[in-house]
């Protein structure tokens, strides 16, 4: 998977992409990502990337060439995906993690900045994504969140790719408690069921666990849910 990130600062990337999980998929080359600076593309000799906005009004604009020229200044693969990091956009969630993990290659990922970005960027754009109903200052957090999000789902990333199955989310419920020794911490134990070595007791435990805490603390995800 290759990841093009279209940033004015790309120092931003440089500890999170280096690290944990994240870090190692890099370095086995599970994904690759590419940080690209629009600034680079500007042809003025202040390197000048933003603008007043036509109409009037407060803050700056980010000017459509420098963006197209960094844009276009990428190799590109068949499947690929220009993602415009946005409050405008869907938000984030864990099937569009699985949907790009599976049918792209390539993810552009273009982050905005200053009080917005020229609309007429949106003729690069295939998609709009946002991190959440909140504005940030801009889109190298939501587009760190995507990257991470989806190069955990590549093969190879997660060392129990089974471990996948049971994440909140999967199958529209959220994660089981979990357990680790002591087996009783400030007279906190854990549940008999997971030290009763009954595999199947233990599996059903923590599936009504998921019900449970679904129910109570995201009922909004079993509206879809029938079997529920």
């Amino acid at each position: 998977m290759q990841f093009d990130v279209i940033t004015l600062f790309p120092d931003f990337f440089t500890t999170p992409l280096s690290s944990g999980l994240l870090g190692k998929a890099l370095d086995k080359e599970i994904a690759k990502v590419n940080l690209v600076n629009p600034r680079d593309y500007t042809t003025d000799k202040y390197h000048k990337v933003d603008d007043e906005s036509y109409g009037g009004g407060v803050g700056m604009v980010l000017k459509p060439e420098p963006i197209f020229a960094a844009v276009e200044s990428l190799t590109t693969r068949p499947r690929r995906e220009v993602i415009l990091l946005t409050p405008q956009g869907e938000t984030m969630c864990q099937q569009l993690f699985k949907q790009l993990a599976i049918d792209y290659d390539q993810l552009i990922l273009i982050c905005g900045h200053y009080e917005g970005i020229d609309e007429r960027v949106q003729y690069l754009v295939t998609r709009e994504v946002s991190l959440g109903d909140f504005v940030l200052t801009g889109g190298e957090i939501p587009a760190l969140a995507l990257i991470n999000g989806v190069v955990r789902l590549l093969p190879g990333t997660v060392g129990k790719a089974e471990s996948l199955k049971y994440e909140s989310f999967e199958y529209g419920l959220l994660d089981y408690p979990h357990y680790t020794r002591p087996s009783n911490f400030r007279g906190w134990k854990v549940p008999e069921v997971l030290l009763s070595g009954n595999h199947a007791k233990i599996a059903e435990w923590r599936y009504q666990q998921q019900i449970q805490r679904t129910k109570s603390r995201r009922p909004d995800l079993l509206k879809n849910n029938r079997d529920l």
